[in-house]
C-alpha cells in the first residue's frame, strides 16, 4: 500500500495537461465575466431606451364642448407635464 502511494505521489505524467487545462479554464471564465458584464450593460441601455420611449408618449387628450342656440357644454382637457426622471440616460 505504501509503494502504491509513493508511486502515485511521484507520478507526473498528467501534470502538464492539467496545468494547461487550468490556464485555459481561467481564461474562459475571465472572458465569460467580461462578456456577461457587457451583455448586462447593453440590456440595461436598451431597457432605458424603451422606458424613455414610453415616457415620451403624448398623454394629453381634449374633448371639445358643444354650442347650440340655447345652450352649451363645457369641454374637457388634459395636458401632460414632464415627469420626474423622464429624460434620456436616467439609468446609471
Amino acid at each position: 500500500m505504501n509503494a502504491l502511494f509513493n508511486s502515485l505521489l511521484n507520478d507526473e505524467a498528467g501534470f502538464i495537461v492539467s496545468a494547461e487545462l487550468v490556464l485555459v479554464a481561467t481564461i474562459v471564465v475571465l472572458g465569460m465575466i467580461v462578456g456577461l458584464s457587457e451583455l448586462a450593460l447593453n440590456i440595461n441601455n436598451e431597457l432605458e431606451d424603451v422606458g424613455s420611449a414610453f415616457s415620451g408618449i403624448q398623454q394629453s387628450y381634449e374633448v371639445r364642448g358643444m354650442q347650440g342656440h340655447k345652450g352649451w357644454v363645457d369641454c374637457s382637457d388634459f395636458y401632460d407635464t414632464v415627469d420626474f426622471c423622464a429624460g434620456q440616460f436616467d439609468v446609471q
